[in-house]
């Protein structure tokens, strides 16, 4: 567990919000896989803990209620045809500041932190994200899409917002 206590923390900050709060999900999710530890069938050991800590973070969201529940995701109503400005979009992506990002991403709800979290962030793929996240490779595809694209929005309007106070 340890070489993946990073990612944990990682993952952890994102969903929770919280320094403290993240800190306290990791060691709960660090006792729980110690304890499930015979159940633990070899493969990857990042995505093990990273569900774990995954699956911890989201019970103290319910018990807490920090965050309203995420919101049901349909993705025949989401879906869209290919992003044609995506080398745009990636320019700027490069060139946003990371102040401008992390208060981006803040604002998006957990279900999209996570999975922009995990895939840029912490580079796990598609599949191992689908694995953590226990949701379907095709939804995981969509999440990341409208994730970005909430992102995206996110970013425009804090660019916006900076640009009208002389910043």
């Amino acid at each position: 567990m340890l070489p993946h206590l990073d990612a944990a923390y990682n993952l952890a900050r994102w969903l929770l919000r919280h320094d403290h709060d993240a800190e306290d999900a990791v060691q709960d999710a660090c006792v729980r896989a110690y304890r499930a530890f015979d159940r633990f069938r070899g493969g990857d050991g990042r995505a093990w803990l990273l569900t774990i800590v995954r699956n911890v973070c989201y019970s103290r969201l319910r018990q807490n209620r920090h965050e309203p529940s995420p919101e049901t995701f349909e993705d025949e109503l989401h879906s869209s045809p290919l992003d044609h400005n995506a080398e745009a979009n990636a320019v700027a992506w490069r060139e946003t500041k990371g102040e401008l990002l992390q208060q981006a991403l803040e604002r998006l709800p957990a279900e999209f932190r996570e999975v922009i979290v995990l895939h840029e962030l912490e580079g796990l793929a598609y599949r191992e994200i689908a694995a953590v996240a226990d949701i379907p490779l095709g939804t995981v595809m969509s999440r990341l899409a409208r994730a970005r694209q909430k992102l995206s929005a996110e970013l425009l309007t804090l660019a916006a917002s900076d640009s009208s106070h002389g910043l």
